[in-house]
């Protein structure tokens, strides 16, 4: 295991604060937790050394920083893991130690627990040691040549764990994605609900392996048994492994059909509405022409690489096993799915996405994942439309809930606030000049007064009394106020639709 694979980890949630490609290319030999201010003596080389950072304050300055670190250097660390809770932020100073001796830096939210970044080193270990040659196995002979062969034959998962746990008596056990869905399950293990699931990993209960893999905190797999103690853990971590080669291959195979997803995305998105060109793009995405077709868009407030989006709105996605879908990440970060189902008026893509849609927002609480939906359309020439319309509901639901998870769809769009939220940020700007920009070039000190006004005055639905009370003024210097804002504008505020006019260009701001 290399230092840049800690960054992948999603759940990890790590950030690179310094560190080349040669550093963080490094082979990581163990792990140490330390919180000496001279560590050396107990370090090996090839290690990574995680470190709270109790031992510098601000008053310290650089010195404790680069006796710290040059410990580091001296004893062939490869790499400081070094904890954002105690000072808030890995301070400078150790940063500067480290571009001085070469050693990698990353830093560790508060969040994230050393233990789980342990646990990830010596399972990643584990895992590329038992991928070689050994007679040191803990599952017997005849059951890893029956998976070995079930692998090779592309076998489903279900059957993978019922033969990996067929010895054992088959004990109930589940194999989920951190939102609850179940991939697959043992014959004797009785269905779960994806919410009592998720509810099941996030406690910890019972005992949770993770399936290693290129994967996201969104699409991780685990397995669970309801059961502490049941089979002994080389053998858990031994299905586990096998499970990891089968969701390698999968992992295969949808990357042989995302070019076909990104060039129905990219044609969806160009507007090319030649319909044979996009029949033949649906097509080839193994999705039914003709049918009724759904868009959703997705994207979250903070994307740590290229994909969470696409991931998050895919395990979404795959909750509900009546549409077949594709899904593309466009460049700016958010995700696009194209959805085809039967013509039904029961289903409602939704109210389907809105059940699940807490469990995704769940595994990254701290970064806000919204989605828009748009109506159905009848045919490939209507898949521009139903983007637009996708697109318009994603803006809705970021306005009206800017720091939580939402899906919203154009029904969302219930005020005006909403409806402008989807209209293009250049077109905002043009429209809130043509109405308040003589206001807006006002002095500094009159335009601050005169908007404070302008909203207080709309707001208390052109009250001049309740605007007077509102900013402690007599009713005198509103009138003066409102007076001066319709000269500059040009708008008459005691007409409704030129109200309506400086409403809608305040909300463009």
């Amino acid at each position: 295991m290399q230092v840049d694979h800690l960054l992948r980890l999603d759940r990890l949630d790590l950030s690179l604060v310094w560190g080349d490609e040669t550093l963080l290319g490094q082979e990581i030999g163990g792990v140490t937790a330390t919180d000496l201010e001279d560590p050396a003596r107990f370090l090996q080389p090839g290690e990574i050394v995680l470190s709270g950072l109790v031992w510098w304050g601000r008053e310290d300055g650089p010195a404790k920083a680069e006796r710290f670190v040059s410990a580091l250097r001296e004893a062939g660390a490869v790499a400081l893991l070094a904890g954002e809770e105690t000072h808030g932020e890995v301070p400078r100073e150790v940063a500067a130690s480290c571009r001085k001796h070469r050693i990698a830096l990353l830093a560790v939210p508060a969040h994230t627990t050393f233990r789980a970044i342990t646990e990830a080193v010596y399972l990643r270990q584990w895992g590329e040691l038992s991928r070689r040659p050994t007679d040191h196995f803990a599952l017997p002979e005849n059951v890893r040549v029956e998976l070995d062969r079930a692998l090779e034959r592309g076998a489903p998962a279900c059957e993978l764990l019922d033969r990996a746990f067929a010895f054992l008596g088959v004990p109930e056990c589940h194999l989920l994605t951190g939102s609850g869905r179940t991939i697959a399950r043992t014959g004797t293990a009785p269905e779960l609900p994806a919410e009592r699931a998720a509810q099941a990993l996030r406690d910890r209960r019972g005992t949770i392996v993770r399936v290693d893999a290129d994967d996201t905190v969104f699409d991780a797999w685990h397995l669970y048994l309801p059961e502490d103690g049941q089979v002994p853990p080389r053998i858990l971590h031994e299905i586990a492994e096998t499970l990891g080669r089968h969701r390698r291959r999968q992992d295969q195979q949808k990357a042989a059909r995302r070019q076909a997803h990104e060039e129905l995305v990219k044609r969806v998105g160009a507007g090319q509405g030649e319909v044979n060109g996009l029949e033949d793009a649906l097509r080839s995405c193994g999705l039914a022409v003709p049918a009724t077709y759904t868009v959703v868009v997705a994207a979250l407030a903070k994307a740590e690489e290229r994909g969470d989006s696409a991931a998050a709105l895919t395990e979404a996605l795959s909750h509900q096993r009546v549409a077949a879908f594709a899904v593309a990440e466009r460049p700016e970060g958010e995700a696009v799915a194209v959805l085809a189902h039967e013509p039904d008026p029961g289903f409602d893509v939704r109210a389907r996405l809105g059940e699940v849609w807490p469990l995704l927002h769940a595994r990254r609480p701290g970064t806000a994942l919204h989605a828009g939906v748009s109506d159905p359309v009848g045919n490939p020439a209507g898949l521009s439309d139903a983007l637009a319309q996708a697109r318009y509901a994603l803006a809705g639901a970021r306005t009206t809930t800017p720091s939580t998870a939402r899906v919203a769809g154009l029904v969302d769009l219930a005020d005006l606030e909403t409806l402008l939220a989807g209209v293009p940020a250049h077109v905002r700007g043009v429209y809130l000049d043509t109405v308040l920009g003589p206001l807006l070039r006002a002095d500094q000190g009159s335009r601050a007064m005169l908007l404070e006004t302008l909203k207080v005055f709309l707001d208390h639905n052109c009250s001049w009394a309740r605007t007077a009370e509102a900013l402690h003024l007599h009713v005198n210097t509103v009138h003066y106020r409102v007076e001066r804002i319709e000269r500059l504008t040009g708008r008459d505020l005691s007409r409704l639709d030129h109200r309506l006019d400086v409403r809608a260009a305040l909300m463009c701001r």
